[in-house]
């Protein structure tokens, strides 16, 4: 399991719905150019001075939650998505980033209570199903991951990550034969996922298909996965 999650950015324009800029847009434009460079500590200073600005504005909240979760401050971040939620009570997103923020500090319940949240507002998100059931995964719990899983490619069929864990999930199930699918899809929408190649070898040796199985390790490997050569000690021997 990659246990990816996708953050969810808020849709922003600089006029609101009467055509008038805001008085914070001069500092949110700069604070989205630090995030855009990665620089998360300086856009949280510019957040911080259109937030003095303009404190009723959810998505400034929201920004800075995300700044905030990059950083590994997991519990300012949800500070602030709640705070984008006060003010905002329909944002899927920040419920969805609130989860995320939630499950890094083991709060898995109200992970799944925010994701739940989130899908019930905008039910064609197929990411909330994807974190949800990342979450589920995480808490052992993996034929609903599976489950949802299924629906995240259901609305999108074209996302390597999703078919990626719903594979690791059905390799915890020992359901190899559906794992090499999944891994099979991941890889066709990805040449290049090393992960994938390690862990559909990993999938081919459970089922004695040993030679294949070390070809796959061996191309995750050159794809620069370093554990790679680990499992080709312990399995290709």
């Amino acid at each position: 399991m990659k246990n990816i999650f996708c953050l969810l950015i808020a849709s922003y324009s600089f006029l609101n719905c009467f055509g008038q800029t805001r008085t914070s847009d001069e500092y949110l434009k700069k604070a989205l150019t630090k995030y855009d460079i990665e620089d998360y500590a300086g856009a949280i200073e510019y957040y911080n001075k259109a937030i003095e600005i303009d404190p009723g504005y959810s998505d400034l909240y929201q920004f800075r939650g995300m700044s905030k979760l990059y950083l590994k401050n997991y519990r300012g971040a949800i500070e602030d998505f709640g705070q984008a939620i006060i003010l905002n009570p329909h944002d899927a997103d920040a419920y969805a980033n609130r989860g995320i923020a939630k499950s890094k500090v083991n709060d898995y319940t109200g992970s799944i209570q925010d994701c739940n949240k989130a899908i019930k507002i905008d039910p064609k998100n197929a990411l909330f199903y994807s974190n949800r059931g990342t979450i589920k995964s995480l808490l052992q719990d993996y034929r609903g991951s599976i489950q949802d899983f299924n629906q995240a490619i259901k609305i999108d069929p074209n996302n390597e990550d999703t078919y990626f864990n719903r594979g690791s999930s059905k390799v915890d199930l020992k359901d190899y034969r559906g794992a090499i699918i999944d891994f099979n899809n991941a890889i066709e929408i990805n040449p290049t996922d090393a992960s994938a190649y390690k862990n559909r070898g990993i999938a081919k040796i459970a089922l004695n298909q040993k030679d294949s199985g070390c070809l796959d390790l061996s191309k995750a490997g050159e794809l620069g996965l370093e554990s790679a050569y680990e499992s080709i000690k312990e399995f290709c021997k």
